[in-house]
């Protein structure tokens, strides 16, 4: 068996900024590893000199995601303050995402680091319940055990009615702060 030879550093960043602006999905980490011939963490280098050069690349829980000019700004976005149990995180994100809108990230505010900011993108019940595996198989914590149960969430949506609708039905539930 012939391994192919490592990629030369520009070149491989180029390719991969040419992959994820060609994809209308994330990308992981591990799949950009393996077209490349490189290990994942120089991938995670390679994503970090581009953020560096300004490219608007984001990590998402599903994978590497390469912003577009229309994505960049939703039509409509809100940003709600939640609190609840770990237990109630599938509720929430589905309650969120049956109204058509969609789970930008998650944000909380630590006591040394200030506000951290996890990139969510979460459309549908599927990316939700893929979310939470990973979250189960990597014995990985929600931001939100840091602070109680207390976190934000960028909301976006193509109507306003339709974030509306989620932040009604997510205060009747009562995981909405007031």
């Amino acid at each position: 068996m012939t391994v192919a030879p490592k990629m030369p550093g520009d070149e491989r960043r180029n390719l991969i900024r040419q992959w994820l602006m060609e994809s209308s999905h994330p990308i992981k980490g591990s799949d950009l590893a393996g077209k490349t011939n490189v290990s994942r963490q120089v991938i995670v280098g390679d994503i970090s000199l581009l953020k560096a050069m300004n490219e608007p690349i984001i990590a998402t829980s599903q994978g590497y995601m390469y912003l577009k000019a229309e994505e960049k700004q939703a039509p409509h976005t809100h940003l709600i303050v939640s609190n609840h149990s770990p237990e109630d995180t599938m509720d929430e994100l589905f309650t969120i995402v049956d109204h058509g809108v969609t789970v930008k990230n998650v944000i909380v505010e630590h006591p040394i680091y200030g506000d951290l900011t996890a990139s969510l993108l979460l459309s549908t019940r599927k990316e939700v319940e893929e979310f939470l595996q990973k979250l189960e198989t990597t014995n990985a914590a929600l931001l939100s055990t840091l602070t109680e149960g207390i976190h934000l969430h960028t909301l976006e949506a193509r109507s306003k009615d339709q974030i509306e609708n989620a932040c009604r039905e997510l205060q009747q539930k009562g995981y909405l702060l007031s």
